[in-house]
């Protein structure tokens, strides 16, 4: 189905929001999944932040072809903002994100929106996804729920559970206007922020457990990468705190999950340090670890990285080659064959 003209004083019901930085490699499978849809009532707006690489070019060839697309340009001022740029130039009765490595498949937008229109308690709605590249190709970005209805998603589960929920996600438009916009100081975990900020005002959250689309695992990632984020994950939870001074239930849930985050960061930093072969700093991380935590298994590492280093590395040299056996090993599909299928699962 081709793209339906859209007269630019005419409104779309909903406004997709990709912003992009840097994206050469990558936007136009996200662009092509996008004016790709079969629910074709959509405007799609993409906002180069500032890029120095083909991304605006690029972006520039699906505005010739398609008047539903839209370019903006910006200063690099990250993600927050570029999606803010957008949101102040949205026409949608719904907002839906879709960031610029990312893909969807055909049927995303048909499917979230049957879903809302079914249910207009719900103001939020993600949709699970499958990982595309690294050691986790192929599988359910989020766990499986068990059973195929959508799921409610509740403030508490959202702070004990950072990642119970995608960025794939479309939303009414009242939700930004209550709330807020996505906060400009935080160069990460800004989504994570605004889903916490939206549960907390009462907006009802859900989770379509169904794939539909791809959430690309970049090759580059690395365990230091993993740190910078567990440490931006704090911020929003920080932020939130206070607000919850008479959800004493809350309260805890956020201490549980700011200690388990920041010993998840020292450990994805040890990791870094063990790969690069840094015992120095390996010691220093398990010995934090351990007056953290009081763990005693910290105390061994942190011992055995001292005096019998060739132990540490031959063990997660075989724990790395075991899960890579046992991952692939389980690996059903390919995602990209079901993408280009015009499928789902």
């Amino acid at each position: 189905m081709g793209p339906r003209p859209t007269h630019r004083h005419s409104r779309p019901t909903v406004s997709v929001i990709t912003p992009a930085y840097n994206a050469a490699r990558y936007i136009e499978d996200t662009l092509e999944s996008a004016i790709g849809q079969t629910f074709t009532d959509f405007e799609l707006l993409i906002v180069d932040d500032g890029s120095t690489d083909q991304t605006p070019q690029i972006a520039k060839r699906y505005v010739a072809r398609d008047p539903r697309v839209h370019l903006v340009h910006q200063g690099n001022r990250g993600i927050a903002a570029a999606r803010n740029t957008a949101l102040a130039r949205a026409r949608g009765r719904y907002l839906a994100l879709l960031d610029s490595d990312d893909l969807w498949f055909p049927n995303y937008l048909e499917e979230q929106l049957n879903i809302l229109r079914a249910r207009p308690d719900l103001a939020i709605l993600s949709a699970n996804a499958l990982n595309f590249g690294g050691p986790m190709d192929g599988e359910p970005l989020l766990a499986k729920s068990g059973h195929r209805n959508i799921r409610m998603v509740s403030l508490m589960r959202l702070v004990q559970f950072e990642d119970c929920m995608s960025i794939q996600a479309i939303f009414r438009r009242d939700v930004p206007a209550v709330i807020g916009t996505f906060d400009e100081s935080l160069r990460r975990c800004e989504d994570y922020d605004f889903w916490l900020r939206a549960a907390f005002a009462g907006f009802q959250i859900a989770v379509n457990p169904k794939p539909l689309g791809l959430y690309r695992r970049r090759p580059d990632s690395l365990s230091a990468e993993e740190a910078v984020m567990l440490d931006a994950m704090r911020r929003p939870l920080i932020k939130l705190r206070p607000a919850c001074v008479d959800m004493p239930e809350v309260i805890a849930a956020i201490d549980r999950q700011l200690a388990d985050v920041a010993e998840r960061g020292l450990v994805a930093r040890a990791r870094t340090a063990l790969v690069c072969g840094d015992m120095t700093n390996l010691v220093a991380h398990f010995s934090a670890l351990a007056q953290e935590t009081g763990a005693s298994r910290y105390r061994l590492a942190e011992w055995l990285t001292g005096h019998a280093p060739i132990t540490i590395r031959l063990a997660y040299r075989c724990k790395r080659g075991f899960g890579h056996l046992v991952r692939t090993g389980r690996r059903a599909y390919e995602p990209m064959r079901t993408f280009w299928a015009g499928g789902g699962l």
